[in-house]
């Protein structure tokens, strides 16, 4: 079970509290795009947005992990982080074929690929004590979702993350995870030494799911996850995909985001809400503060850019930084009552 305010550690410094969930600042990053927080090669940073390598992730409010399952996934591509220069062609290849640039945004279907939890907690947890982490989990039933939480409760004292988020709601995994969130909140929730999120999405019924989450204790809530999509070849009508339906993401979604998190705070929830979808700048993290958030979230309007684009990271770490260093002198602004129908 969590613990009670009254033995919960002091809030370090300059920190924002989130309900039971401890912050750095109201910045943080979206899970995947910085894979597990760290990258073994320096010159390939399998899994991390190169723009990453530029930016203090230490100084995030939180720096979001792929999500981990038990078990190691190859999902629609692959668990391997040892790629050679020689062998890099093949994996740009293999990328081409789970991550798109489309129109104002991606499409991606990895598919959950990771390398399980077990060796999360051992080889790279340790390498970001210096971080924030929000772990995200991933599964496909109560009884994994209980596993991950047992697993992390192991090996992760309390206080020592921000939290662990739950990813029930997928799209790239061809899942139908309304069958089981009801079952996750019951069973994992109460179980968890840390902070419970819940990722929502916009495909599924998220103001009954955030309302569910509530009565089950849930800490706070990221919305949105990505949004299902497809693309086709206009000539060959094949699927842009291996997995044809994927999740699409970046600026695309913005508006989305915008809405869900503003119906959220119109239907009563009062959850804690970290907000991703779409967010670039400073102006962008202004409206969605506005709608109602709490905190922000850094996903692939941030981090991709086209494979020549990458050799700009440092310059789109700059942009980076700027936002960063404006959401942490942010003081949260005054709710503007919810327009009446």
């Amino acid at each position: 079970m969590l613990r009670s305010r009254e033995t919960r550690p002091l809030d370090p410094p300059e920190s924002v509290r989130l309900g039971d969930i401890v912050l750095r600042n109201r910045l943080v990053t979206s899970s995947s795009l910085l894979g597990y927080g760290v990258a073994n090669s320096p010159l390939l940073p399998y899994g991390m947005s190169p723009v990453s390598l530029f930016v203090p992730l230490s100084e995030f409010g939180a720096v979001t992990t792929r999500t981990l399952t038990v078990e190691p996934r190859e999902g629609h591509f692959t668990t391997r982080d040892d790629w050679t220069l020689r062998e890099l062609p093949g994996l740009l290849k293999r990328y081409g074929t789970v991550l798109r640039g489309t129109d104002s945004g991606f499409l991606n279907a990895f598919g959950w690929c990771n390398i399980g939890i077990d060796a999360y907690l051992r080889d790279y947890y340790p390498r970001t004590r210096d971080q924030r982490t929000i772990i995200s989990l991933g599964g496909f039933s109560a009884e994994e979702f209980v596993t991950l939480v047992d697993r992390v409760n192991a090996a992760v004292p309390a206080g020592d993350i921000a939290a662990v988020e739950f990813n029930v709601s997928c799209h790239n995994v061809n899942f139908d995870f309304s069958t089981i969130l009801r079952d996750v909140l019951d069973e994992a929730v109460p179980r968890s030494n840390h902070p419970v999120i819940l990722k929502l999405s916009p495909d599924y019924d998220y103001l009954r799911n955030a309302q569910q989450a509530a009565a089950a204790g849930v800490s706070a809530l990221t919305a949105i996850n990505t949004v299902k999509a497809l693309r086709l070849d206009p000539r060959t009508g094949t699927p842009w995909l291996a997995n044809r339906y994927g999740g699409l993401s970046g600026r695309a979604v913005k508006p989305i985001a915008l809405r869900v998190v503003s119906e959220l705070r119109e239907a009563g929830v009062t959850l804690p809400i970290i907000a991703t979808g779409g967010i670039r700048t400073v102006a962008d993290c202004r409206e969605y503060f506005w709608a109602g958030a709490d905190a922000v979230s850094l996903g692939s309007a941030t981090w991709l850019a086209s494979y020549p684009g990458y050799a700009l990271a440092p310059l789109r770490a700059l942009r980076v930084r700027r936002v960063l260093r404006a959401v942490r002198r942010y003081s949260p602004l005054p709710k503007r009552n919810a327009p009446s129908r």
